[in-house]
């Protein structure tokens, strides 16, 4: 029986939980304790983003005094991401963001707001996703 201070860790999830895990695991060709090793480990840069961000200084609007602070989002699924490609068009700007190796979102959002996160190829940032914005296509 695995012990604790064996570094085993050991827990229950739901049914559709479980299903969403293994099925995860198949497509990426990984075993369960490697998807879990790399969660943990992108908690540990989540975590130090998230300390440099609030530790940072940000602009804010000439015009209104900010305060930058963590927060919560509804959405669910939010997943730690570095910007691949940003392609700026005349009103929107698509953005491609790796989620992890081979699994990658594109994100179509305005030209302003692209401008004003900052978002360049190498940055840091989040995919969010809210599932009623999720479309569903079938082939031909």
């Amino acid at each position: 029986m695995p012990r604790k201070d064996q570094g085993w860790i050991t827990f229950q999830l739901p049914e559709a939980e479980r299903q969403l895990l293994e099925s995860y695991c198949e497509r990426m060709q990984r075993s369960k304790t490697d998807v879990l090793r790399q969660l943990v480990r992108g908690l540990d840069r989540e975590l130090s983003d998230l300390s440099l961000q609030i530790a940072t200084p940000q602009k804010s609007a000439p015009t209104r005094n900010l305060e930058i602070r963590a927060m919560r989002v509804s959405a669910r699924n939010v997943f730690p991401a570095i910007v691949k490609q940003v392609r700026l068009g005349s009103i929107n700007a698509e953005i491609l963001l790796e989620i992890a190796p081979n699994v990658e979102a594109v994100s179509v959002i305005t030209r302003s707001s692209a401008e004003a996160l900052e978002l360049t190829a190498g940055k840091p940032a989040y995919v969010t996703i809210k599932s009623s914005d999720v479309m569903v296509a079938v082939d031909d």
